[in-house]
Order: structure tokens, then C-alpha cells, then sequence
């Protein structure tokens, strides 16, 4: 240890290890966004304003080792109050019934995330591009590690199948849904 102070590196070791640990999400500073197409043209954004997550993470070895997330379907938000009510209703997340969306991470390879998606009541594995965007101490004393996550899913998969067929061809809302879930942790205390 006296080498490691000699050389100015108990900091650096120290400092390393304050990042593992259990980190829950500062939704504040996170986001669960989606993109849909929309008469096979544009696209339709949205996201969920209301998300609860948690997760482990090891700085040292730079591993993700669980993660879980919980949705509040209720909140979804797209601008315009008519649509996020007919994606609340029946025909697609049916809300009523099925409040939440839950994801739970398996495992982590390289850049790829593997966890199971539930939707609607339906769970089914999902992959996705990861992102490990790393740790910061905030100017709170707040150890914080940034995490994202995107892919696409077909809704159908899960049971959103609602769509009407357009005069010219087509549908009106398209299967594939792009996902992109943006994570900031704090740390647990």
C-alpha cells in the first residue's frame, strides 16, 4: 500500500471500487422512448413518463450483472391526448388490465443485452444493442452510471395487433416498434 500512495494511485483504486454496486434509476435523468411508423410514412415518437428500475453494476470489471425495469403503461405520452388514450384502450396496451410493461435482464455479451419484455401479459425474450456509457461522481458525492439500451420489437408479438388497412395499400400503424431506453443509476446508499 505505501508503493500505491508513493505513486498517487490509492485514489484511483479506491475511487474505482465506490462504482460497484446497486444503482436505482434516476428517472429524472432517464428515459423509455419508442418509434413507431405511421401510414407506412412518418413516424409517431413517444415515451412513458412514469419507470421504475434498478440494477447491478461492477466498475472494475465494467459488468452489468442485473437490471430490472418496470413501466407505468398508463403514462404513456405521445403529444396528442386522443392517440395515448387508444393506446391505453383495449386495442393495444389495454392498460385497465395490464398496468405495467416489465423488463429483466439475463445477460450481457459484448455490445448485445438478452432479458425478457413483458407486455399485455405476454413475455418473450428480446435482444438489445447495448450501450455502456460509464460512471461519474456528481458534484453531490453521488457515485452515477449511464446505461442504454435500443432495439425493435414487433408488437404483435405481444398482442398490440390493432391496425386498419389503408385504400392505397398498406396499414396505419407498422409492427415493428424501435425501442430506445436511456438509464442514469444513483447509486444506493
Amino acid at each position: 500500500m505505501k508503493n500505491l500512495v508513493k505513486l498517487g494511485l490509492v485514489s484511483i483504486v479506491a475511487a474505482g471500487s465506490l462504482f460497484a454496486g446497486t444503482y436505482n434509476v434516476d428517472a429524472s435523468h432517464s428515459n423509455v422512448g419508442f418509434k413507431v411508423k405511421h401510414l407506412m410514412i412518418s413516424n409517431v415518437t413517444g415515451k412513458f413518463d412514469k419507470f421504475s428500475g434498478s440494477f447491478e453494476y461492477d466498475e472494475k470489471t465494467k459488468t452489468l450483472k442485473s437490471l430490472t425495469g418496470n413501466v407505468d403503461v398508463a403514462s404513456i405520452n405521445t403529444e396528442n391526448e386522443k392517440r395515448d388514450g387508444h393506446l391505453k384502450s383495449k386495442d393495444f396496451f389495454d392498460a385497465a388490465n395490464f398496468p405495467k410493461l416489465t423488463f429483466k435482464l439475463k445477460k450481457v455479451e459484448d455490445d448485445k443485452a438478452y432479458g425478457v419484455l413483458t407486455m399485455k401479459g405476454v413475455s418473450k425474450d428480446v435482444v438489445f444493442d447495448f450501450e455502456n456509457n460509464g460512471t461519474v461522481k456528481d458534484p453531490w458525492g453521488n457515485q452515477r452510471v449511464g446505461l442504454e439500451l435500443s432495439g425493435k420489437i414487433n408488437r404483435k408479438d405481444f398482442g398490440l395487433n390493432w391496425n386498419k388497412a389503408l385504400e392505397a395499400g398498406g396499414v396505419m400503424v407498422g409492427e415493428n416498434v424501435k425501442l430506445n431506453i436511456e438509464l442514469e443509476g444513483i447509486q444506493a446508499k
